[in-house]
């Protein structure tokens, strides 16, 4: 049954939950920047609930279901209404589908983690991860705000519409993202792996509206690049077999 040790790392998975379902009021009363701020406060919760977990050898079934279920509120469905309300009406179903599409795409990238677990390698991610997606439309708004003004009274071209259809298909796609799991080449150097920390604090402290956008924004193409690489790798290989 459920152990008392359990409880801690459940209720941060409920505090990200919380701040998902926030984050749709804030979006549905048209308060779009505590929206982008309530998902990026999920970030933090979904983060320490699994280490917490571990911590306290508290893990289980139970709980990798509410955090997954936690993740769809948050990162799918709270940056869906973010940017369905925020830019995407005036482009009808276009702009609703975009949405939809977003939501669903974001639980089968879920469903596929939960039984992959275990089956491939945990050093890449099988397709964008939806907390970076949900990251993109997040802090696309904090950018909008410290480069063009108030988000409200911004338009976007059509162009973003499809860049929410790109973010949903890279998450069922099999492109590689890499996911931080697997440092031990640069655990043997402790101390460049804090002046690179500390630097890349100094960055994001600097400018944080416009930097946090650009790092999920070249998160979220890594994984064409290295996808880009491996099919080159690739390439030679398929060609030989063809030929013989």
């Amino acid at each position: 049954m459920f152990e008392k040790k359990c409880i801690l790392p459940n209720f941060l998975t409920v505090m990200g939950m919380f701040c998902g379902f926030y984050s749709i009021v804030a979006s549905i009363k048209g308060d779009y920047l505590a929206a982008s701020y309530a998902i990026l406060a999920a970030f933090i919760f979904d983060g320490l609930d699994g280490k917490v977990a571990r911590a306290l050898n508290a893990t289980s079934k139970f709980g990798v279901q509410l955090d997954s279920l936690s993740d769809l509120v948050s990162f799918g469905v709270a940056p869906a209404v973010l940017v369905y309300m925020w830019l995407l009406i005036p482009y009808g179903r276009l702009g609703w589908m975009a949405a939809f599409l977003f939501v669903a795409c974001g639980a089968l990238r879920l469903a596929r983690f939960n039984v992959q677990v275990g089956e491939v390698d945990s050093k890449f991610f099988v397709g964008l991860p939806i907390p970076s997606a949900a990251g993109i439309i997040a802090t696309s708004v904090l950018f909008v705000k410290d480069v063009f003004g108030n988000p409200t009274d911004f338009s976007i071209p059509v162009t973003y519409v499809f860049l929410i259809y790109l973010l949903a298909f890279l998450m069922v796609s099999s492109l590689p993202y890499y996911s931080f799991k697997k440092i031990d080449s640069l655990s043997k150097r402790p101390f460049n792996i804090m002046v690179m920390f500390v630097l890349f604090i100094f960055i994001i402290g600097m400018y944080p509206e416009i930097f946090l956008f650009l790092f999920f924004l070249g998160y979220v193409f890594s994984g064409l690049l290295l996808g880009l690489l491996r099919y080159k790798k690739k390439m030679p290989v398929e060609e030989h077999i063809e030929e013989v």
